[in-house]
């Protein structure tokens, strides 16, 4: 087992992090090593672009770091039989019954290639298998679909007479909001509830996920970082827009793919739960054991990369890369966010900045957090 050093981890992580600050690629972040859920490191650089300082309260947009929320709420679901892995997708949108191929030619027009042979499982839509708005045809159909993204029921209903990318099964393409979207539209049509409220009474309240929302507060809108950019040596900072959290969606579409803010404070209690196995701190059960072990799972055959797999939500290593040992699950966000849990050696590690400048899996700081993290 990897017993992390708190002294070297800190200097280590400390170290970058301000030299990411005086550069200015980055603006602001907070950071945490946690292992057997004691702080190794935890610590604030930068400021929020509005002249305050990166704190425990500061609201990042979590971009696709809510996917695994989502996928937690679709595992509690499962666990009331409510839905399966291999459920089709037809069962609660019938309109998904009938799907088609398509891919763009070189003016970027729509051709169809002809019906899908395979039908979308919930399992396909967890592990990016479903060819729902993947690849180059789901930003054209993003951006066909934008007078229908006004709430999740109108935008996966305008999704259905659209192709696919690929047949089901066929391949693996990242889906960044829609396959997450019908996630989401499912655990609202079996929940019978909002899913944002769904959220709140299922995981966010039990955790005391106080922070965590689609639809932020006065209050909480003034703890929320402004959106970073970093272009030719300069930075800036965008205004803030209290009409959208990704993506220019309004508030009222929760976006099962992107559309939460949260601190860090508050995925603390999300990572911490996922380690003990579907428990929360007060000894709350969110989630069967079975169900954490199953998110953290390679769920299909393609890789993500040489060394990564999907398992439900998140990406697995499955090859050692001299960064994060073998075992450990977690995700990215679009803006900067990052977390990975290593259960192997009871580690969990978060990184939060918002950036359209370094966002995303491939982004340097995760990279070189992970590496702060565990280089020898």
């Amino acid at each position: 087992m990897i017993c992390l050093d708190r002294n070297t981890i800190k200097t280590r992580v400390i170290s970058r992090a301000t030299e990411d600050v005086a550069c200015e690629k980055v603006p602001g972040a907070a950071v945490l090593v946690k292992q057997n859920r004691e702080v190794i490191c935890k610590d604030f650089f930068g400021t929020d672009g509005k002249g305050g300082k990166i704190s425990d309260k500061t609201l990042f947009r979590l971009a696709s770091m809510t996917k695994p929320i989502t996928a937690a709420a679709v595992l509690i679901q499962i666990e009331r039989g409510l839905v399966s892995l291999d459920d089709p997708l037809e069962k609660f949108i019938p309109e998904y019954r009938d799907m088609e191929i398509g891919e763009l030619d070189g003016d970027k027009n729509i051709v169809i290639k002809g019906k899908a042979q395979t039908k979308i499982t919930v399992k396909h839509l967890l592990s990016h298998t479903s060819g729902v708005g993947s690849c180059a045809l789901g930003d054209k159909l993003d951006k066909i679909t934008r007078n229908a993204q006004t709430d999740l029921k109108r935008i996966t209903d305008a999704y259905a007479s659209l192709p696919l990318a690929f047949d089901p099964y066929s391949a693996q393409a990242y889906s960044a909001t829609l396959g997450f979207d019908l996630l989401a539209r499912i655990v609202e049509i079996t929940s019978g509830c909002e899913y944002g409220k769904f959220l709140k009474k299922e995981i966010f309240e039990p955790l005391g996920m106080c922070d965590t929302t689609f639809d932020p507060t006065e209050e909480q809108w003034s703890r929320v970082v402004l959106m970073h950019s970093y272009k030719d040596g300069a930075s800036s900072f965008k205004p803030l827009d209290k009409s959208s959290i990704f993506g220019g969606y309004p508030l009222t579409y929760t976006c099962g793919g992107a559309g939460l803010v949260s601190t860090l404070a508050d995925y603390e209690k999300f990572t911490d739960m996922l380690l003990s196995g579907g428990k929360a701190q007060n000894g709350d059960r969110i989630l069967d054991e079975e169900s954490v072990n199953l998110m953290a799972t390679p769920a299909e055959p393609f890789g993500i990369s040489s060394s990564e797999k999907w398992g439900l939500s998140v990406r697995v290593v499955t090859k050692d890369t001299n960064r994060i040992p073998v075992g450990s699950y977690g995700w990215s966000g679009a803006y900067g966010c990052h977390f990975w849990i290593d259960s192997k050696n009871r580690i969990t590690a978060i990184y939060m900045k918002n950036s359209t400048y370094d966002g995303g899996s491939g982004a340097q700081t995760a990279a070189n957090f992970e590496m702060d993290v565990y280089l020898k």
